[in-house]
């Protein structure tokens, strides 16, 4: 079962990007700017995750800060979805991560 949830936590990770990406990518905007949007957001995320959260982040986070953070950047996502007019999937995004994150916390993943 916690191989199932390192797993769901990825797929998690890949929906925030996804989510960040179509957020950029459905701007009313000109296309060359929709596509800098549609790149840079998960870019940016990607380079935050790199930074602060992946397993050999240079300056990982521990305690409550990694809690503010990855609350903060799991949020970008589910906020990137609200913002991209898709409800249903940030609130489902927001589910998967309070559910998973709590499971992987209570399992010391």
């Amino acid at each position: 079962m916690k191989a199932v949830n390192l797993g769901v936590l990825f797929l998690i990770e890949l929906g925030v990007l996804a989510g960040a990406a179509w957020w950029g990518f459905t701007r009313d905007v000109a296309t060359p700017l929709a596509w800098l949007l549609g790149l840079a957001a998960p870019g940016l995320l990607i380079a935050l995750w790199a930074l602060f959260g992946a397993q050999k982040a240079p300056h990982r986070m521990h305690g409550p800060a990694r809690f503010g953070f990855e609350a903060l950047w799991f949020g970008a996502g589910v906020l990137a979805l609200l913002a991209a007019g898709d409800t249903g999937g940030a609130i489902t995004l927001a589910g998967l991560v309070v559910v998973s994150k709590s499971l992987a916390a209570a399992w010391g993943q």
